[in-house]
């Protein structure tokens, strides 16, 4: 059997009293899309981010590709995980191409090589080369996140961690961005993990929908078979939420003109 590429092994998280992880433990293979849902609260960012070191769990082991990460340096762990999350972090003084860069220089990488790198991840992102030489606060909020997802690539990483990565953007923006890096994920194949809030962008976007509540996995698999097998009625509710939204707009178009 192949080597996961992320292993979480009884993961535990606690804020004072209350335990935002309590056990987790989720195997994600190579290749594989996969999407933590659930309410605010629920422990889907803290997971998320004792994968690359940004959260120290309190109890468990994080394995990424098999080693484990707590014997990582956490800047050398961080370097093999593209991440990428709803505020995108751009350096403002930093030109699009630098911001970009970053990450291939802090790893020696010679000039010509960067900007070889700069140039295919504009082109994977789907923006004009010449945005390479624009300040960030140039761009759209869309194009500012295509910039966020081509720096977590800038080291050639096939792991990539996403926190609410497109839930500040316009609906359609959403929308193209979201096809575009499922295209992405699959034309280099990469192992994506993505907390996101919305139940249609995790449906349509994921092979695995991964649902915690109160720091505990309640419920595990592909969409439709979740939806066809789960027994437990907030879970149920949670993965019907995108069907209801359906239902109730084609009864508001059709209201209007009838």
């Amino acid at each position: 059997m192949a080597q996961p590429a992320i292993e979480l092994i009884g993961i535990e998280k606690r804020y004072g009293a209350r335990a935002a992880l309590a056990g987790v433990s989720l195997d994600v293979p190579t290749g594989q899309f996969v999407a933590l849902v659930g309410a605010s609260g629920s422990g889907k960012t803290t997971l998320l981010k004792t994968i690359n070191g940004l959260i120290a769990p309190g109890g468990g082991q994080v394995r990424v590709v098999g080693e484990d990460a707590a014997a990582v340096p956490p800047h050398q762990l961080r370097r093999r995980i593209g991440y990428v999350f709803q505020e995108v972090g751009l350096f403002p003084h930093l030109s699009v191409g630098e911001n970009i860069a970053i990450t291939p220089k802090l790893l020696g990488w010679d000039r010509a090589r960067t900007a070889a790198r700069v140039d295919e991840l504009l082109d994977l992102v789907v923006l004009p080369r010449e945005v390479a030489a624009r300040a960030p606060a140039q761009l759209s909020g869309g194009q500012r996140q295509r910039v966020g997802v081509a720096r977590a690539l800038a080291a050639e990483p096939k792991i990539m961690l996403m926190d609410e990565p497109f839930g500040a953007l316009d609906p359609l923006t959403r929308d193209a961005l979201g096809t575009d890096y499922r295209a992405l994920h699959d034309k280099l194949s990469l192992t994506t993990l993505m907390v996101t809030h919305d139940m249609a962008e995790a449906v349509l976007l994921a092979d695995r929908i991964v649902v915690l509540k109160d720091g505990v996995i309640v419920a595990d698999g592909a969409p439709g078979r979740l939806l066809a097998t789960t027994q437990d009625p907030d879970v149920r509710a949670l993965l019907e939420a995108p069907r209801r939204q359906a239902e109730r707009l084609r009864e508001r178009l059709n209201g209007a003109t009838s």
